[in-house]
């Protein structure tokens, strides 16, 4: 699916679009709220300043993305693949991204106050400067991740849902 063909159905109201292949689109400072992408290919797209709040993206393949100062507050994103991805100052305030895989994402200076970040494999992430108050880090280890000036307050360390540990991410396979 090319980027017209997804923004003019969005503007003619329509806001499914689970299982996309919108691999490589370009998105910028797209408003794409409450969108359902969920299990969406999103690799190596450009969602630059776009609008997400509110969105399901859950289980979609997002790595590489770029979604620099993108808005997805109270946006699902658990189970997402998010390797690689850039989401430097991005805005993911109360968003859950709980069993995500953020492996070398770029969340320096990303706002994750009151997300839900539990069972997230941050290995390799930098979130120098990320404010983390108040977010959910349940069996996530951050030992891991670049943490140089994130803001750490009322962290809520709780219980992990893994049921076993050293389970992995359950992803769904993309060809295109």
């Amino acid at each position: 699916m090319k980027a017209t063909q997804l923004l003019r159905q969005y503007r003619y109201g329509i806001l499914d679009f689970q299982g996309a292949s919108l691999h490589s689109v370009h998105l910028e400072a797209a408003d794409l709220t409450r969108i359902n992408l969920t299990q969406a290919d999103l690799s190596d797209a450009d969602l630059n300043d776009a609008d997400l709040s509110g969105a399901c993206l859950q289980q979609a393949n997002l790595t590489n993305v770029n979604l620099v100062r993108a808005s997805l507050v109270g946006a699902n994103l658990s189970q997402v693949n998010l390797i690689g991805a850039d989401l430097e100052n991005a805005d993911l305030k109360g968003a859950d991204l709980s069993g995500a895989d953020l492996r070398c994402a770029n969340l320096s200076g990303a706002d994750l106050s009151s997300a839900n970040l539990t069972d997230v494999d941050l290995g390799g992430a930098d979130l120098t400067n990320a404010n983390l108050t108040e977010a959910k880090l349940a069996g996530t280890d951050i030992s891991v991740a670049e943490m140089a000036g994130a803001i750490l307050n009322s962290i809520n360390w709780g219980e992990s849902l893994r049921k076993q540990k050293h389970t992995s991410h359950n992803w769904v396979s993309w060809s295109g």
